[in-house]
């Protein structure tokens, strides 16, 4: 998008600039982005924190009738910059506050309009200013708390959190040698395998950005230096058979595909603020009047993907090989491991459906297989959110195969190359699409079954009797009240 306005820039250059919102997770670089953004334009860059901002004057300044009044945030900016042309972030736009003294999110309206704010009035100067040749940029964490308005003004850029293997290279290219060099360090004296790099970002750090990332290299070059001090020591290699020396035991665990086939047990994907993770979700049956347990701290649209997800079945049973009366005679328990975590959201609807399919049948659900879609009462599968980071879960956890709606192939182009060869991806359009790849074999109709029952009973004759013949039957007798 900048290198867009870059060459829209060079074809008129009186063009007005763009008005660009960065939203993204907490440490993914939306003011390093805006930095970079001034530096490669050869702009001057002034950045504006909004957060906790709850005065109107903070923005348009005060009237100079007041002892102490002083201009607004945005000409202080400007003077700032000491150009007309400069790069203004207003950063954490997302947090401003109002009270009796106004609404700065107000005021803002009339600085983010690039039709009304070559007429840009402060307060304390009284006189127009031309604020159309600065480029603003604003960055915030959530659009939800952005007044509709305001939000219209701008273009929303997403950025989304880093995958392991981006996370990998910010690592070795820009987070190890800076933290070597605050440490008084170098390559030659401190060497940090790769494969302890990986374990950092899997096993001690939960997040969308790298700040956790750089505090735990920090803390590894720290405990290095002192080793190396205390011991006499030259040099020093980080490898995976002493890193727990320095980094202490493994703050978070990743959750790996199981071993076998298990009945009533599928694998769903979830996106999360910090990145994607998977979900095991587990299904008893039971002997009972038709109630439905469901555990594991879920959200409201997730027991009504539950409850849908038993609907479509029930609608299925003879194609499924069910007893119809399931729902009377039996209780059904779904339960989501790490019930302190709240799950929320549609997207487990066929995970769902599959897991209690399974464990209605006994038919074994494939360990390797992993899930994600909505599903309708009429078995259709719907697109989901948040792919990118829902398939680098599934590599982290060691899952082969991928089961996505159809509507979400055309997302696969966010999904990175080396993700693309390490899974396959299985578009779906129906829910019997999911059983036929997710289970070990689809289940048996009502009247298959019945067929086979028959044929099984007539090959067990024990006694191989000769079929009864109509004419070998003995006469029956006269009826005498007839006569």
């Amino acid at each position: 998008r900048i290198i867009e306005y870059l060459a829209v820039k060079s074809l008129k250059p009186e063009g007005k600039s763009p008005i660009i919102c960065l939203v993204g997770p907490p440490g993914v670089g939306k003011t390093s982005i805006a930095k970079s953004i001034a530096h490669a334009i050869n702009r001057n860059y002034v950045r504006m924190s909004l957060g906790g901002v709850r005065d109107e004057a903070e923005i348009r300044g005060h009237r100079r009738t007041y002892i102490g009044a002083m201009p607004g945030r945005i000409i202080k900016a400007v003077k700032q910059a000491e150009a007309n042309n400069a790069l203004i972030l207003l950063d954490e736009i997302d947090k401003l506050a109002g009270d009796f003294r106004g609404d700065p999110a107000s005021a803002l309206l009339e600085v983010l309009d690039t039709e009304q704010n070559y007429a840009f009035r402060d307060h304390y100067m009284e006189v127009s200013f031309d604020l159309s040749k600065i480029m603003f940029i604003t960055t915030a964490n959530s659009l939800d708390t952005i007044p509709r308005p305001l939000l219209d003004r701008m273009e929303v850029i997403r950025i989304p959190g880093y995958t392991d293997v981006e996370k990998m290279n910010i690592a070795e290219k820009y987070l190890i040698p800076k933290q070597l060099k605050l440490h008084g360090l170098n390559k030659s004296k401190l060497r940090i395998k790769e494969e302890v790099v990986g374990h950092i970002i899997q096993y001690y750090t939960r997040e969308a950005g790298v700040r956790s990332l750089e505090r735990e290299i920090a803390s590894l070059c720290r405990k290095a230096a002192k080793h190396m001090v205390s011991s006499g020591r030259k040099s020093l290699t980080i490898s995976a058979s002493n890193e727990e020396t320095f980094l202490g035991p493994k703050k978070f665990r990743v959750d790996k595909t199981l071993k076998k086939n298990e009945v009533g047990i599928a694998r769903g994907l979830a996106w999360t603020s910090v990145g994607g993770d998977t979900l095991l979700i587990e299904v008893n049956i039971m002997p009972g009047n038709g109630r439905i347990e469901l555990t594991g701290n879920l959200g409201d649209v997730m027991k009504e993907s539950a409850k849908i997800a038993i609907s479509y079945i029930r609608t299925r049973c003879n194609e499924f090989g069910i007893d119809p009366d399931f729902y009377k005679t039996k209780d059904i328990h779904v339960h989501v491991p790490e019930g302190a975590v709240p799950k929320d959201g549609p997207s487990a609807g066929i995970t769902l459906a599959t897991a209690i399919v399974s464990a209605l049948t006994g038919i074994e659900v494939r360990s390797n297989v992993a899930m994600t879609g909505e599903l309708t009462l009429r078995g259709n599968v719907l697109p989901i959110g948040g792919l990118k980071e829902k398939t680098m879960a599934a590599y982290r956890a060691g899952v082969e195969t991928v089961i996505i709606p159809e509507e979400n192939v055309s997302d696969l182009h966010e999904v990175s190359a080396f993700i693309k060869e390490h899974l396959k991806f299985v578009p779906v359009e129906k829910m019997d699409e999911v059983l036929k790849t997710a289970l070990i074999h689809m289940p048996i109709p009502k009247a298959e079954i019945t067929n086979i029952a028959v044929e099984k009973n007539i090959g067990a004759n024990e006694y191989n009797m000769p079929p009864v013949v109509k004419n070998d039957l003995p006469a029956t007798k006269t009826n005498i009240i007839e006569q």
